[in-house]
């Protein structure tokens, strides 16, 4: 199989940006609604939006199953209070639920926290057990920055997000360490904010012994790492001088990178630093890169071509096209071994 770890829900029906701007309209009077109930997204208009779009591309590109969660800049978890994100992530999960079921061989879902700037993440806790419980899902997105590109939230090694870890641990999920828009003017949100988000949270971890306390916490981080890859030297150099263990040891069995890297230098780079087994195929299709590239002609984010093209054994491709997902998602291993794959 080939498995896409990254995939978001970015072609929703537009029913779905009306109703979350009635809410931002309305957070100083949240009693003129919207209400849940007021979203109507018939099936039919969900597969019409997955049919000619994600799914469409996948059976062109050759992938066979997309982890599904919401649209990451949508989260915007800055935006009014802890209730205003709760009812919108709900209905976010909610709708990638939904899909998973139309689609239930092409999709499987990851959850958005219904996280906000200065709450304790325990709050989050409901909709994630309510996600992996009901819905199936096997995974979630975790952002280290909801105040939205100001970074006010504790770094990820501190206690702060210990009652998340604690669910990941139990319910045995990796979390993708996702921000979302930026909503400040200094960081663009896919060029700039994504890729210091990646390389931040590396960072964080490299500093801390977080997987002292956590020793089977998981993480992804997306976009091929950030500059972790590229500045692998530099990474290992400062692990030495504040004595900590080599990062093989020290992170690598604990944080993977995916392959949301848009041209063959950068995934070639990926795969020839970090070792096969942190290396997880994705490509967050219809993402912040649609655009075809003039000097391939093919679309930046088809990332399938650039393994297939990379310097690897085909054992190295299985592993992260399918064995690595399946290892660091293992609810995802069982849902699939449960259909007999």
């Amino acid at each position: 199989m080939i498995i896409d770890i990254h995939g978001h829900y970015t072609t929703a029906p537009k029913a779905l940006e009306d109703w979350r701007k009635r809410q931002i309209d309305n957070l100083s009077t949240p009693e003129l609604g919207p209400k849940p109930s007021e979203l109507k997204i018939s099936d039919d208009e969900l597969r019409d939006t997955i049919e000619s779009n994600q799914l469409r591309l996948m059976k062109q590109r050759g992938s066979d199953l997309t982890i599904f969660s919401p649209r990451a800049s949508f989260m915007a978890h800055h935006i009014g209070d802890f209730n205003t994100s709760s009812t919108w992530a709900a209905i976010c999960n909610e709708l990638c639920y939904r899909v998973s079921q139309l689609f239930p061989d092409h999709f499987i879902g990851a959850a958005m926290l219904p996280q906000s700037p200065g709450v304790d993440p325990a709050t989050s806790i409901p909709e994630l057990e309510r996600c992996i419980k009901d819905y199936g899902f096997v995974g979630i997105n975790l952002n280290p920055d909801p105040s939205g590109g100001h970074w006010t939230s504790p770094p990820l090694s501190d206690r702060h997000w210990y009652p998340i870890y604690e669910k990941m641990v139990e319910y045995d999920i990796p979390a993708m360490v996702h921000v979302s828009t930026s909503c400040n003017c200094a960081f663009h949100t896919t060029g700039a904010h994504y890729l210091n988000a990646d390389t931040t949270a590396f960072m964080q971890c490299l500093t801390s012994d977080l997987f002292t306390d956590f020793p089977t916490l998981r993480f992804v981080i997306p976009h091929g790492g950030g500059a972790v890859p590229y500045h692998w030297g530099r990474f290992r150099g400062l692990a030495q001088e504040m004595k900590k263990p080599l990062l093989k040891d020290h992170l690598l069995n604990n944080i993977f990178f995916d392959t949301c890297v848009y041209h063959q230098p950068g995934i070639d780079l990926l795969t020839k630093v970090i070792p096969v087994d942190n290396v997880l195929f994705a490509s967050e299709m219809i993402g912040a890169v649609r655009g075809i590239d003039p000097e391939t002609g093919h679309y930046y984010d088809d990332t399938k071509r650039y393994i297939e093209a990379a310097a690897l054994t085909d054992a190295e491709r299985q592993q992260i096209f399918e064995g690595n997902a399946r290892r660091v998602y293992p609810r995802l291993d069982a849902a699939l071994k449960a259909k007999g794959l």
